[in-house]
């Protein structure tokens, strides 16, 4: 199920000072309402050079009638006089796990790379088309979703969460 397959979820207001702190407010949240386990997640881009931004505020970055291509023009006017080897970044992605008794895991996993000097590539979503591979020497945006899936900071997270998730049936079917 995802969060569309539950008429009325209630909003989740993501005002935690972290992606974890949002990731767990959205499980504990969800979980608590449909008295099922939950998954929540938060994730976004961190930018060095702008000490952390867009962080936990990525989707939203480039403000009112926000879009994924406001929010890229906005990082490429920011770092505009930025050399690429100062333009260091990295995906975050915070998972966390609850039931209707309230939290019981949140793991983060993370894919550091560059910003691009310009857009490139039509995969993927959000800032794909200026997340720099050094070891690719190509935009996650260039690169396509079957690998962006094996390195990506969202698969690493997830991977952390199975035996987190594992755990929890077993200690409910002993």
């Amino acid at each position: 199920m995802s969060l569309e397959d539950v008429p009325n979820a209630p909003y989740v207001n993501e005002d935690g000072k972290s992606f974890l702190e949002n990731a767990a407010k959205k499980a504990v949240k969800i979980a608590r309402f449909t008295k099922k386990l939950t998954l929540g997640e938060d994730s976004g881009l961190c930018i060095d050079a702008l000490m952390g931004a867009p962080g936990i505020y990525s989707s939203r970055f480039s403000g009112q009638g926000k879009s994924d291509e406001k929010n890229n023009q906005k990082v490429l006017r920011l770092l505009k006089k930025v050399p690429l080897k100062k333009r260091s970044a990295r995906y975050v992605c915070a998972v966390a796990l609850a039931d209707k008794n309230g939290l019981i895991g949140v793991v983060g996993g993370v894919c550091g790379g560059l910003i691009a000097l310009k857009m490139k590539g039509a995969h993927g979503f959000g800032y794909d088309p200026l997340f720099l591979l050094p070891q690719y020497r190509k935009t996650f945006g260039q690169l396509g979703p079957l690998i962006k899936h094996k390195l990506s900071h969202r698969y690493k997270a997830l991977k952390k969460i199975r035996p987190i998730v594992r755990k929890y049936f077993q200690s409910q079917n002993p």
